[in-house]
């Protein structure tokens, strides 16, 4: 399976996802779309990974290759590609499907508890996952729903926290993928989103811990493994 990922930021990179397609033998290949790469042809891989970012998906004035990452997206999923987006990238998919991004009514920000939706436990993705699990969250939007899709996760901050597509194109909000050095880059580059209304925003120490962190990739290996089989 070859596997092509988009990177938003030089400090957000793919975790274990690459872990486990080196593990596997598959190829792997990325986008530094921050540095003005430019983007494959849809016929290059077999499964997209959409990557986190600081930015919000509808600030193409700040950010101008927004808009044609989007197109891009769009064509993969008309193209029959697999298509996994994490935390911004899983907005990207919600935004080109024609769902709402919004701001949350909360920042979540740390280790917290997802649990699977009633429809979820039909899908074939989830029959692995665990009812509930702990993930890392690090956003401030959200997104809505498209149509055609499953709503699969939800979390007592974020109603929205996962859908799948046409049983191709996965949108999560949360990052099962974290690895030690990934938390340390993200805490050290957005520290001053910690700020504001802590409700779901955990303190530093409490992010930091490793703990969850091998539970947390049991689920994206359980969807990596999903797609495999696709």
């Amino acid at each position: 399976m070859r596997i092509h990922s988009l990177l938003h930021e030089p400090f957000e990179d793919t975790g274990y996802i690459r872990i486990w397609a080196e593990e596997k033998g598959h190829p792997f290949s990325e986008t530094l779309l921050y540095a003005g790469e430019p983007l494959p042809d849809t016929g290059d891989f077999d499964l997209l990974v959409i990557m986190g970012g600081s930015m919000n998906i509808y600030e193409e004035d700040k950010f101008p290759w927004l808009s044609g990452e989007k197109a891009f997206i769009k064509s993969a999923i008309d193209a029959g590609n697999k298509v996994l987006g994490i935390c911004l990238g899983g907005q990207l998919i919600a935004d080109v499907l024609g769902a709402p991004v919004r701001k949350n009514k909360y920042p979540e920000v740390g280790w917290f508890s997802v649990e699977k939706t009633s429809d979820a436990e039909n899908i074939p993705l989830c029959r692995g996952i665990p009812y509930s699990f702990t993930v890392f969250q690090w956003h401030g939007d959200t997104f809505g729903i498209p149509d055609e899709a499953v709503n699969l996760f939800r979390s007592s901050a974020c109603e929205n926290q996962g859908f799948i597509y046409r049983g191709r194109a996965l949108g999560l909000q949360f990052h099962p993928e974290m690895m030690e050095e990934n938390l340390k880059s993200l805490t050290e580059n957005c520290y001053d989103e910690l700020e504001g209304d802590r409700t779901f925003i955990q303190p530093l120490a409490e992010i930091l811990k490793w703990s969850n962190i091998r539970s947390a990739n049991v689920v994206i290996i359980l969807i990596l493994a999903y797609f495999e089989g696709l």
